[in-house]
């Protein structure tokens, strides 16, 4: 699930507003993060995606001014930030733990980096109950951390991370600790909570679906590296390599060479079928490719498709393969089956379950028909 949002804006002086360049950091020779340059725009929620040890939590941890860069650059508004202390910094950082004081009570905790700033009592009090006004807890101030359920803890961690108006909010890993279906419903509740207040907000995830239901744009990071950028649907749809097709959502892919490109298609040999592709790519012939589609764009049927259902699919009908089912499962809104091809690959293929009663339900060991779209198709290089 992905929502639309109104764009980000640049800086006043059209630049952005985080700005970081050929940021490197080394551990004992060892580059956790290796030259990473990205620009953020003001009003963004940026999400750095990877797996554990791709140096996500790291660059984070650069951003609060916790770890030194080995070398690079980290501007936020205009001002180079990496000599400045993590105290000085005007940002604020939420853990995954949440990190509240289990003697204070929620008010208490909200207010606490208030008072260490030396905030009269007055503009405390203000602050701390518009921030329990913005995340619906104004009942619960006079409790205790433990008093409260996972998703009010990690409300009460935003407020007190909101409460300093900090220019720059850094979430790490902030819905970590809740169960399947909390997390599910925090994920809207703190986009609109940071959306209201307006602050800039970079976080850290390995968790896909939070990453694409939650962020603006969408870094994802391997070995140290920033693979490719872009809006959840850019991401998932156009993936640059097989990492990152790979990496997000579910996907097969098919290695092949090319073997006709031409500017309005190209058509690809692999050892399950061709593939036609109805757009050009960047390539020569006989050039070793990689032929991605996602499950979902899949037709699954018992009979042999029709010149008619195959249209898009080539001249001569390519981008259909034969196997037999091997394992299927029912989720209620779709059904995801695996299919064992002649050629040995296991093909995964989601059905969505738009009937009640599917009369055309498939079945374990049933021999099956697979076909796709070319325009569904996205030819990887790399």
């Amino acid at each position: 699930m992905t929502i639309d949002r109104p764009a980000a804006a640049k800086g006043e002086s059209g630049q952005p507003f985080l700005l970081i360049r050929n940021l490197v950091k080394e551990f004992d020779g060892v580059r956790a993060v290796n030259d990473v340059s990205v620009a953020i725009d003001k009003g963004e929620i940026f999400a750095l995606l990877g797996s554990s040890g791709c140096g996500k939590s790291t660059l984070l941890r650069m951003l609060a001014g916790f770890e030194t860069p080995t070398s690079g650059q980290i501007e936020l508004a205009g001002k180079d930030i990496i000599n400045v202390p993590p105290y000085e910094r005007p940002i604020n950082m939420m853990f995954q733990s949440y990190a509240l004081f289990p003697h204070l009570t929620v008010w208490d905790n909200i207010a606490f980096g208030l008072r260490r700033d030396g905030l009269p009592k007055d503009e405390v009090a203000q602050r701390v109950d518009q921030m329990l006004d913005l995340v619906q807890l104004k009942a619960y101030g006079k409790r205790k951390p433990h008093q409260l359920s996972g998703g009010q803890q990690q409300r009460v961690a935003l407020a007190r991370s909101l409460a300093k108006r900090p220019q720059l909010l850094l979430l790490d890993e902030p819905l970590g600790a809740l169960d399947k279906k909390l997390r599910e419903r925090t994920q809207m509740e703190l986009v609109n909570i940071i959306e209201q207040v307006g602050v800039t907000c970079v976080m850290v995830t390995h968790d896909q679906d939070e990453a694409m239901s939650m962020a603006t744009r969408i870094a994802v990071m391997s070995e140290g590296r920033i693979l490719q950028v872009g809006k959840p649907g850019e991401i998932y749809e156009t993936p640059n390599c097989r990492f990152v097709a790979d990496f997000i959502g579910s996907v097969n892919l098919f290695d092949g060479r090319v073997a006709d490109d031409q500017p309005d298609h190209v058509v690809i040999d692999s050892p399950e079928c061709r593939h036609y592709v109805t757009h050009g790519i960047t390539g020569t012939d006989n050039m070793p490719v990689s032929v991605a589609v996602r499950p979902e764009k899949i037709c699954l049927q018992a009979e042999e498709p029709t010149p008619e259902q195959r249209a898009h699919a080539g001249e001569h009908g390519y981008n259909c393969v034969q196997g037999v089912v091997t394992a299927m499962a029912y989720f209620g809104n779709e059904t995801r089956y695996h299919v064992k091809l002649d050629s040995g690959m296991e093909l995964k293929v989601s059905r969505t379950n738009a009937a009640r009663h599917d009369d055309t339900a498939l079945r374990r060991d049933q021999r099956v028909y697979a076909w796709w779209d070319g325009a569904d198709v996205v030819v990887l290089t790399s």
